[in-house]
């Protein structure tokens, strides 16, 4: 993985884990041990809002830190969804010849989710440790601990034959975690694509599956885009073929 990033020459800011070097000259690590029962990262947000936004009008009249950590614990339960749960996904290939255009949708694969994001909880019980601010970034460690269920389940995917993907996406800048998110799903929607172009012979009319993350994102940015790489289990759902041209 360090060999196909180095290649595309952009600057990477981290989420790995078990890698506590920060010096300037080393923006990327290698994941090295398991997560199956403990996963442990590093987590950032930009400590300003992007310029000319709602967000960065609100965060005049915030905290110093406000923004930053609202924004990291919005980040945090949504990539434990795919690395403890798993996403749900819907892929409808682009078609030209039939007016198709390209959708994805991915979804939550544990459909209650816990407690209300809104009020501040998830379901995840979540430790923030060892903070610190680097090139305008507010950093720290996140810890989560799996229960012996979702060891269980993590398990499960990895003793099957499960094919494994990966996909690199694209979010914008500007939308914050939105872009995050937006990056994952076109990292997850580029991991599916290539694996099953090279498994069907005919364009299908939809695909859906499920997904589980099998080692922690990696997150920067790009030309000014996040930039992720996302690594994951599949699990096969339906092909949808067209049935008359």
């Amino acid at each position: 993985m360090e060999k196909q990033l180095s290649k595309i020459g952009f600057f990477f800011t981290l989420l790995v884990l078990f890698c506590g070097l920060r010096g300037a000259g080393s923006n990327l690590y290698a994941q090295i041990p398991s997560i199956i029962e403990h996963i442990r990262f590093a987590v950032w947000a930009d400590t300003d809002a992007y310029p000319g936004t709602q967000a960065a009008a609100s965060d005049m009249e915030a905290g110093e830190y406000d923004y930053p950590i609202a924004r990291i614990k919005e980040m945090v339960p949504f990539l434990l969804e795919g690395l403890v749960y798993g996403w749900n996904f819907s892929y409808t290939p682009s078609d030209k010849t039939r007016g198709v255009e390209e959708y994805m949708e991915i979804t939550p694969v544990r459909s209650d989710s816990g407690p209300s994001r809104a009020s501040g909880t998830t379901g995840f019980d979540v430790k923030y440790s060892s903070v610190w601010i680097e090139n305008n970034r507010f950093n720290c460690w996140i810890d989560y601990t799996r229960t012996p269920h979702e060891v269980q389940t993590y398990n499960l995917w990895a003793s099957i034959q499960n094919p494994t993907i990966q996909g690199r996406g694209y979010g914008d800048l500007s939308l914050g975690f939105e872009g995050i998110k937006q990056a994952a799903q076109d990292a997850l929607k580029n991991a599916i694509r290539s694996y099953y172009r090279n498994t069907i012979k005919n364009k299908p009319k939809e695909i859906t599956g499920r997904v589980l993350m099998r080692k922690t994102p990696l997150l920067g940015i790009d030309n000014g885009q996040y930039v992720i790489n996302l690594d994951f289990f599949l699990e096969c759902g339906t092909i949808l073929e067209y049935t008359q041209f």
